[in-house]
């Protein structure tokens, strides 16, 4: 299988979905990995590097799109690369269809099979590959909000910690999964007062063991946030959904009741976001205000850190990469339930129920959307 790797074009995004090491993996297997030109130099991965590992370099991203059987990415398709995809092409990516009706148009129009990392998911119910870019985000979270709670700027120049005669500031973290779970680390080592509300109870039990009462776990429901969003100097948006648009839990009622000065970070906005008041901003122009509370709503938020993303998204891409060039990608499908779940669109047919119903299109199994392109 001939195989590529395209420089990502989304603001400020500097990850590669390929390094090195999986270039050699994939070589060694038998395959042709086409790199194209700088695509890794963001992460600080070099095209020498990339053609020592057995790639073949190639300048233009055209020819990359035009040849490769499988596209591995980043980030989801942008208009530019939208008349690239072709018909049976595999692109192999996060895609977050449901917040972009526009790339999924495109994708479905392309004819080509459109493969999310985020909805690939084991019999046990984990996101393997979305996890790591969560627990990176989720590390990110708190260290931006505690930055933007200072001066110069808008903040309420507050230091989150606190200090001796100076209470430590009040993080709400919304969400109890990867992205939870890692805001509520950071915060907590940073001497935070940390309330997480989350609607699972067996993740808020976990927290509570893991922090033996240094936090505060509570139910979610909305009279929940908005009880405790009025003391909080940063709220965490981390609720997620597999394949479906976030749901909104934080009202603009609410985000008017917190102190002015106050830091909003959704890493939900992948997904539209979690809060009322979010819309998407990138690493360029990465905050606004709005009802007096700093947000701070980039998409890519891992993109900050691209050494340490592109790394560890590489490293676990690669095994469900080498099935799909080793046996096909039909095959690989029919074997591998986990990544069975990752195919969003086959051919012009939306296959994943969740990514459908926010599209508001017909849903086709797999196997039908298969047998109907064989």
């Amino acid at each position: 299988m001939i195989l590529g790797c395209v420089t990502e074009i989304k603001t400020e995004e500097y990850r590669v979905a390929m390094t090195p090491e999986s270039v050699t993996a994939l070589v060694t297997a038998g395959h042709t990995v086409l790199i194209q030109a700088g695509a890794g130099e963001g992460s600080h991965y070099f095209d020498e590097e990339y053609h020592d590992a057995g790639a073949t370099i190639v300048r233009d991203a055209d020819e990359v799109w035009a040849l490769a059987d499988t596209i591995c990415k980043v980030k989801e398709p942008l208009p530019p690369e939208f008349g690239r995809m072709r018909d049976g092409q595999i692109l192999f990516t996060y895609l977050h269809l449901a917040a972009a009706p526009t790339v999924a148009h495109a994708l479905i129009n392309s004819g080509a099979i459109g493969i999310a990392y985020e909805t690939v998911r084991r019999a046990d119910g984990s996101l393997p590959l979305l996890a790591p870019m969560s627990e990176v985000a989720g590390r990110m979270a708190v260290e931006i909000g505690a930055h933007y709670l200072k001066r110069p700027g808008p903040g309420r120049g507050l230091l989150l910690g606190g200090v001796p005669g100076a209470p430590p500031g009040h993080v709400l973290v919304i969400g109890s999964g990867n992205v939870g779970a890692n805001a509520v680390r950071i915060a907590v080592g940073l001497g935070a007062r940390v309330t997480v509300v989350s609607i699972a109870e067996d993740q808020l039990r976990a927290l509570d063991r893991e922090y033996q009462g240094r936090i505060e776990t509570i139910l979610s429901s909305p009279k929940a946030i908005a009880d405790r969003i009025r003391t909080a100097d940063l709220v965490i948006g981390a609720v997620l959904v597999e394949g479906e648009r976030a749901p909104v839990v934080v009202t603009r009622e609410m985000v008017r009741s917190m102190p002015q000065g106050s830091v909003i970070v959704d890493v939900a906005v992948d997904q539209g976001g979690c809060i009322e008041t979010t819309r998407p901003t990138d690493h360029t122009n990465p905050i606004y205000i709005d009802e007096g509370v700093i947000h701070y709503a980039v998409s890519n938020m891992p993109g900050a850190v691209p050494r340490t993303s592109s790394r560890v998204l590489a490293g676990l891409t690669l095994p469900y990469t080498l099935r799909m060039a080793n046996a096909g990608v039909a095959d690989a499908v029919r074997r591998d339930e986990s990544l069975a779940h990752g195919v969003n669109v086959w051919r012009g047919r939306v296959t994943h129920p969740a990514v459908a119903k926010a599209l508001g299109v017909d849903y086709v199994p797999l196997t039908d959307a298969m047998a109907a392109t064989a």
